[in-house]
Order: structure tokens, then C-alpha cells, then sequence
């Protein structure tokens, strides 16, 4: 409950899923903190958000990402936690707030997916989308494309919006992204 921002000089990588091949259960991402940008983030989110200096750590949701991009772990990072309780509206305003750390070189990154449903997931080797999934996939991003940020917000009236992602975290890093956005900005 709230969001929270990693504040610790050398945020944990934490593992949190299940199921999956050892080598992701070994991977380490060592990137170091901010404290000081965390204190700035969190004055920038009031009240939305606090420091956090006994945080969580860096998710799958971070370092699987940035593990390609930046494999050195050599920049630093903060993650925010979403705060499960707040709409979709909520999410993209903190995206809004976000926005100004742009301007000062302050990589913004949304990890998630617009389809997120292992249960439905056909994961033999080869397998084919489904429909469902490859039609809300295409829609999301021609929507991205088309700058119809108050659509995605609205994301439950999208056909097959629940069966993309039962839970809604899977999503929601896009609306920070869509709020942190220039008009125009594809």
C-alpha cells in the first residue's frame, strides 16, 4: 500500500515468481541506488509516495529489462512500487509528476505488458497468439500511437481487457509512461 521508492545506496535483486529456469533464480543485478534522486522523487509525489530505505529491492519487472540494456548494472536505479489501491487515473497523474525528471536525462521506464496472462498462455514451442491476445495487443499500441491516452486509462471498457491481464500491475507502468509523455511524443 502506497508507492514506495527504493532509496537505498544498493537496492537487492529479488526474485519474485515462481516456476521458471534456474539461470533467472541466479541472475544478480548489482546496480546501485540514488538516494538523493529518491528523496527529490518523493518530494515530487507527495502525497502519493515515500522513500523507502528498507525497500523491496529491484523486481523481475527492473532488472529483467535493464539487464539487457544496461548489462553492467553500471547506472544507478530506483524502482517505484504501485499502490494496488489507486485507479488508473491515479496512476497516470504520477506518470504527470514524473514527468519533469526527464528534462534531466532521468530514464522513465514502464515494465509490464499490455498482454500479461500466463494461465491463458499456450506455451508450447511454436505456439501461435491468440487471437484475443494479438487483437487487444495491436489495439493498446495503435492507441499509444494515436496519443488516445484517456482510452488506455479507461482500459476496463477495452474489448478483452480482463482476460489480457487479471491483474491490473501488469499495465499500470504504461500509464505512468503515457503521463510522463509529451503531447505528440509517440
Amino acid at each position: 500500500k502506497g508507492v514506495l521508492i527504493t532509496a537505498g545506496e544498493r537496492p537487492r535483486t529479488i526474485h519474485d515468481f515462481y516456476g521458471f529456469p534456474p539461470a533467472l533464480y541466479a541472475m544478480d543485478y548489482p546496480a546501485p541506488g540514488d538516494p538523493e534522486l529518491a528523496r527529490t522523487i518523493a518530494d515530487m509525489l507527495a502525497p502519493y509516495a515515500r522513500a523507502d530505505l528498507d525497500s523491496w529491492g529491484l523486481d523481475h519487472g527492473t532488472w529483467s529489462v535493464l539487464g539487457s540494456m544496461y548489462p553492467k548494472a553500471d547506472i544507478p536505479v530506483l524502482q517505484l512500487s504501485m499502490d494496488i489501491r489507486r485507479g488508473p487515473r491515479d496512476h497516470y497523474r504520477i506518470g504527470q509528476a514524473l514527468k519533469p525528471l526527464r528534462r534531466q536525462g532521468v530514464l522513465i521506464l514502464g515494465s509490464g505488458d499490455i498482454v500479461h496472462n500466463l494461465r491463458l498462455h499456450d506455451r508450447r514451442p511454436g505456439a501461435a497468439s491468440s487471437r484475443w491476445a494479438a487483437d487487444f495487443n495491436e489495439g493498446v499500441k495503435a492507441r499509444i500511437l494515436a496519443g488516445e491516452d484517456e482510452a488506455l486509462i479507461d482500459y476496463p471498457s477495452l474489448p478483452d481487457a480482463q482476460k489480457a491481464f487479471p491483474e491490473p500491475e501488469h499495465f499500470h507502468p504504461l500509464l505512468y509512461v503515457l503521463g510522463a509523455r509529451d503531447k505528440g511524443e509517440p
